[in-house]
């Protein structure tokens, strides 16, 4: 899975990969020459006092050491530039994949889990792939060019390769092979982690407010401390692979001179040849070690890639289909048949048969108890989730076979949790037409009740949001959302409890402004309060998931027992005989 993860985002670089294994290949040679040429200079030009010698050998050492240089030097800046490629690459996939998930699929995976595979697993790819240039390509040639040339200085000592390179890598394999479920289990820990710091981050006023930042503080070091223990296992077992390696170093270091002094002594081998000989033995085990630092990379970045491949093959259960019809603008009449949905492996469905229509210029309220299936169903009109059983047809389309596009251009949907993003008024409103004009975003704005408190900002709409609109408060942020719902114009409207932050002076003033602009669209508005939707044109009562009342607010006050006790559980007895 790391090979096809890397091949096939290597595949549009065939010249940079070309360019740097030729490089690197004649990196390599020098390095390999080098020794030979050392080795004439001491026995043909030190030993036999030839100066010419030594000086015409010792240019051709530097003007090869040169043209190594330059060669490692660019093959190393391509090898760069290529790895960073690829992670580009990856992420870009991994980015556009996420977002083509519904729901279902980042509740699946996770959010922490997202983000530590788009960030820390494509790094882990990113570093194998710049290694991979760096090192493999030049620890096989040096290797094999390293044991050729050994075998042409003596081929006798050229046997202590057979003892020693099984030795090193055997050794070397033992410890890998215990680095795997190491590494696999320190990423998941990553995830771990993040989900409990993201928690903790976005829920710190709860935290405070409840005095549980010891809680919050042991529940965190227990994650990380899972995580250390982890990785100083890993590092224990890493900090096994340096010693061994130059234990077998030196040992053979100690083999070659010994063997090879009784070469000399014997006349069966020359000093330059010797020292010629522990060079590229040197070269040798220097490539073993090389190969053996990739294959420390290798475990961590493989379980990286299964990470990053899983979300790549994960498809989205909300798609356009070959036929789906591409649509200008889909208008505002709404109509929903027996719509279900259930989550997979789900004992009881969260949404049950739900039937009801909406035309263009009303408004229909959704109003039940918390967890009866009233955000589902908003979601599941945009796509957002897509229905397990039903018909949902919005402009006399079935939603599934309309493209996505078509659908959510024609649906302005303002979320139950209000969320803008870091950067300008401007930009976030212009969300809903990234074409408006700064008119068109002041009478969007107006509407909302938002042009007030904008027009008090610094710089008006080109004041500045904070990440998540930190900066601005709930109902600031409320009406924003609101704003860039209506600058797109849609055929259908959705609030989904998109009023809550809101007083009633300003919910009442909003639901007056909304009116003109909404008289060719169809409204859907979920809420908790009945003052918001008590004036709906269709207010739809659910109860565990299931349509359990359906009417105006008068007929549901008469014949719709979960309805009533919603309307007393709000209202004082004064309230109740004037709603009544």
């Amino acid at each position: 899975m790391l090979y096809r993860l890397i091949a096939h985002n290597l595949a549009p670089h065939k010249v940079p990969l070309i360019s740097i294994v030729v490089l690197q290949f004649l990196s390599t040679l020098g390095t390999l020459y080098l020794p030979t040429l050392n080795a004439d200079i001491i026995d043909d030009g030190v030993v036999k006092g030839n100066t010419a010698l030594i000086f015409n050998l010792g240019g051709w050492m530097l003007l090869i050491t040169a043209g190594q240089v330059i060669c490692a030097i660019a093959a190393t800046f391509l090898s760069a530039r290529l790895a960073m490629g690829v992670g580009r690459q990856v992420r870009r996939d991994l980015f556009n994949k996420v977002e083509t998930f519904s729901a279902q699929e980042v509740g699946i995976i996770g959010a922490p889990s997202l983000i530590t595979r788009t960030t820390n697993d494509v790094q882990q790819v990113q570093m194998l792939t710049l290694m991979s240039f760096t090192l493999m390509v030049t620890a096989p040639i040096m290797c094999i060019g390293g044991i050729i040339m050994a075998m042409k200085q003596d081929v006798p000592l050229s046997g202590l390769l057979l003892v020693i390179l099984p030795v090193l890598i055997i050794a070397i394999a033992m410890i890998v092979r215990v680095l795997v479920p190491t590494f696999r289990k320190v990423q998941h820990q990553l995830d771990d982690i993040n989900g409990v710091l993201r928690e903790q981050i976005t829920g710190i006023s709860v935290i405070r407010a409840f005095v549980r930042r010891d809680y919050e503080a042991e529940r965190f070091a227990t994650a990380n401390g899972a995580l250390t223990a982890s990785q100083l296992r890993a590092g224990r077992l890493l900090s096994l692979m340096f010693p061994t390696i130059f234990f077998v170093v030196n040992v053979t270091s100690v083999g070659v001179l010994w063997f090879g002094g009784q070469r000399i002594d014997a006349g069966s081998m020359q000093i330059g040849a010797l020292t010629a000989f522990l060079s590229y033995i040197m070269q040798i085990l220097m490539s073993v070690m090389m190969a053996m630092f990739m294959f420390m990379m290798i475990p961590r970045a493989a379980v990286s890639a299964e990470r990053i491949q899983e979300v790549l093959d994960t498809e989205s259960s909300v798609v356009d289909t070959p036929d789906s019809l591409a649509v200008a603008r889909l208008d505002g009449s709404l109509s929903i048949r027996d719509a279900t949905f259930s989550y997979p492996g789900a004992q009881d469905p969260v949404l049950s048969g739900v039937s009801f229509d909406a035309a263009p210029g009303t408004t229909t309220a959704v109003i039940g108890s918390t967890g009866s299936g009233k955000s589902t169903l908003v979601n599941l009109l945009p796509r957002l989730l897509d229905a397990t059983a039903g018909r949902l047809e919005l402009g006399g389309h079935d939603i599934r076979a309309v493209t996505l596009q078509s659908l959510r251009g024609s649906i302005g949907l303002v979320p139950q949790k209000a969320y803008l993003f870091s950067g300008t008024v401007a930009s976030n409103v212009r969300m809903g037409s990234p074409d408006a004009t700064d008119d068109e975003l002041w009478a969007a704005l107006e509407v909302a009740q938002a042009a007030d408190f904008v027009r008090g900002m610094p710089g008006g709409l080109d004041a500045p949001i904070e990440q998540s609109g930190s900066n601005v408060s709930g109902g600031q942020r409320q009406r924003l959302c609101i704003a860039r719902a209506v600058v797109g114009n849609p055929s259908l409207y959705l609030f989904d409890d998109s009023f809550s932050a809101l007083d009633y002076a300003t919910d009442a003033k909003l639901r007056a402004a909304l009116k003109p602009v909404t008289t060719d669209a169809a409204v859907l508005v979920v809420a908790q309060r009945v003052g918001t939707i008590r004036h709906a044109d269709n207010i739809l009562v659910l109860d565990e998931g299931r349509l359990v009342g359906q009417g105006t607010h008068e007929e549901l006050m008469d014949n719709c027992p979960t309805y009533q006790e919603i309307v007393t559980s709000q209202l004082t007895e004064e309230d109740r005989e004037n709603v009544a």
